[in-house]
């Protein structure tokens, strides 16, 4: 896991007083290391995996079914209804617990979880943010969030209403991408601090700076 160190920290706070002065836009910089635990996706496919027993099962040919029936209960024995239901049941728990347990081990959970999953789980955590730290906490609704997950390599970017109504979401790919980057490279904060230089550039071509306008919002990194 990437950590991020007192340089960085600074290198960061720099970049979002340099960015503001450009415009009345309020940067907020948020850094988490992880969106979501994805403990829903084991059991999603722990689930999975138990469905999948009967239609297996169900392709087993016919005579391997009875030798294998007969080397567990003997030539001679009957199978009943009951057992054919407890064998069952044993194969469904014995499966589910299986996949469980591996899916237990955070790398291999998140190595399974879609991509599409982890973006969702991203956005709606960077969305929560914004709604907490920067929504609505300036005079002009100027406010604009910058969230990293380190876990997930994924970030996004909301802004309020102010911005978000002058600027296409595409707009902001650029800083997306240069963060991404710089995170995969393991310097994530000069990735922050670019990503923050665009955003910057961004709302300085939609928003004036306004005379006096104050520092509503901190410039500092926050790490959660």
């Amino acid at each position: 896991m990437l950590r991020f160190t007192e340089e960085d920290h600074r290198l960061v706070s720099e970049a979002v007083a340099k960015a503001e002065a450009l415009s009345d836009a309020e940067i907020v910089t948020v850094v988490a290391e992880k969106s979501d635990s994805y403990h829903d996706v084991a059991l999603h496919y722990a689930v999975l995996a138990m469905l999948l027993v009967p239609a297996a099962l169900a392709a087993v040919p016919q005579p391997t079914v009875d030798r294998l029936m007969a080397t567990l209960l003997g030539w001679n024995a009957e199978l009943t209804r009951s057992l054919l239901m407890l064998l069952l049941f044993v194969a469904l728990a014995s499966l589910f617990l299986i996949v469980r347990v591996a899916l237990a081990w955070a790398p291999l959970r998140m190595a399974l979880t879609p991509g599409t999953t982890k973006s969702r789980r991203v956005g709606r955590r960077a969305l929560q943010l914004f709604r907490v730290a920067a929504e609505k906490k300036t005079n002009g609704r100027t406010g604009v969030l910058l969230y990293l997950s380190l876990l997930e390599h994924r970030a996004e970017i909301v802004a309020d209403e102010a911005i978000h109504s002058k600027v296409e979401p595409e707009v902001w790919g650029e800083a997306m991408t240069v963060l991404i980057e710089q995170v995969k490279a393991g310097r994530p904060g000069e990735g922050m601090a670019l990503a923050v230089e665009k955003i910057g550039a961004v709302c300085a071509g939609c928003l004036a700076k306004t005379l006096g306008d104050p520092n509503q919002l901190g410039d500092r990194l926050i790490e959660i």
